[in-house]
């Protein structure tokens, strides 16, 4: 692993649906010799008829990610699953953001009364990479990719998901944040754009950074 990416155990890639998280989990996961912990949407039953029905799915599918991400997160403590860094696209914070925007108050206060205790027993990760980009740019890419179940996605839930994060990482201090812009960013296709922001990240000590044009507006 690169000498200076060795502090971070844990790396979290976040951002909303279409910022490209998976493959550049993949891409910094490779680059660095770390494991990659992906999210399994696939495995959620509820998934694609939540995107046709949010309001009537959305409560069902918050759950079956809670149990979820708490699998996966509580994996990455037992040292024969995860002996090398981690680097997740996902955190386990962000499934209190989903539930927060998608649920009523009702369901909203059922949901954190389970996931409060479970968030207190996990660890933060060391460093987030958050994706940004604007919400036009991410329904271009979500239509380009062609998933069945990412058909009900539209603008306006683009646009509350996009300003839930900013919401959210603007008072966020669990962790050091990189905010990175992606609307001009292609590692997988440019192999010089992932060199940049690996150097950026080498060289980041403090508690908010930021790469890209648009990225040094990211923090209110």
């Amino acid at each position: 692993m690169t000498s200076s990416l060795q502090r971070f155990r844990h790396i979290a890639v976040e951002g909303p649906i279409g910022a490209g998280k998976t493959t550049l989990t993949r891409l910094i996961a490779a680059r660095i010799g770390a494991d990659a912990m992906l999210e399994q949407p696939a495995e959620n039953p509820f998934l694609d008829r939540f995107y046709d029905d949010m309001a009537g799915y959305a409560f069902q599918t918050q759950l079956f990610f809670l149990f979820q991400r708490e699998r996966q997160m509580r994996s990455m403590a037992q040292p024969s699953m995860f002996a090398h860094a981690v680097v997740s696209d996902f955190m386990f914070a962000k499934d209190a953001l989903f539930a927060k925007l998608n649920l009523s108050d009702d369901e909203y206060r059922l949901y954190a009364q389970m996931h409060r205790p479970i968030a207190a027993q996990l660890r933060e990760p060391d460093l987030v990479v958050w994706l940004r980009a604007a919400p036009r740019t991410l329904l271009a890419r979500v239509r380009s990719r062609g998933v069945a179940i990412e058909r009900g996605i539209d603008l306006a839930y683009l646009g509350r998901l996009c300003d839930a994060y900013a919401e959210f990482f603007d008072g966020y201090d669990g962790a050091p944040v990189f905010a990175v812009d992606t609307e001009q960013f292609n590692p997988l296709e440019r192999g010089g754009d992932l060199d940049e922001l690996l150097a950026g990240l080498e060289g980041f000590d403090g508690r908010r950074g930021h790469f890209g044009a648009r990225a040094d507006s990211a923090f209110g």
